[in-house]
């Protein structure tokens, strides 16, 4: 199962740039990085930062020239567009990959990182 989520033109995938902090942004990369985690094959392109994936993909390009960027975000689940114009909620995500929502509600643990400053 590969998911796929189309990005409009971002500074960052995390939303906290800037000075108002979107937060479906910030609840789509905790989302997407938990998901991760469990082994889900997740892409997430980026229209300012990797254009090609936008033209390759004839599904998104066609989107694209037939509505504008205002498309944008677009989710494709295994090929196919699933969801576009917002990011999927939770519920949709365990839908369509079979997991519970609890899993994303819950969130992941945080890392632990060792930082050494010289």
């Amino acid at each position: 199962m590969k998911l796929e989520i189309f990005d409009p033109a971002l500074c960052c995938p995390t939303g906290v740039c800037g000075p108002d902090v979107d937060p479906a942004l910030t609840r789509i990369a905790s989302d997407l990085h938990i998901l991760k985690n469990k082994g889900i094959n997740i892409h997430r392109y980026n229209l300012a930062q990797e254009p090609d994936p936008f033209v390759q993909k004839q599904e998104i390009a066609k989107l694209m020239g037939e509505k504008g960027t205002d498309i944008l975000p677009v989710t494709m689940l295994d090929g196919k567009v699933v969801k576009s114009g917002e990011y999927p909620s939770r519920t949709e995500l365990s839908e369509w990959l079979g997991i519970s929502k609890e899993t994303l509600q819950k969130g992941s643990k945080p890392s632990k990182v060792d930082i050494s400053i010289n």
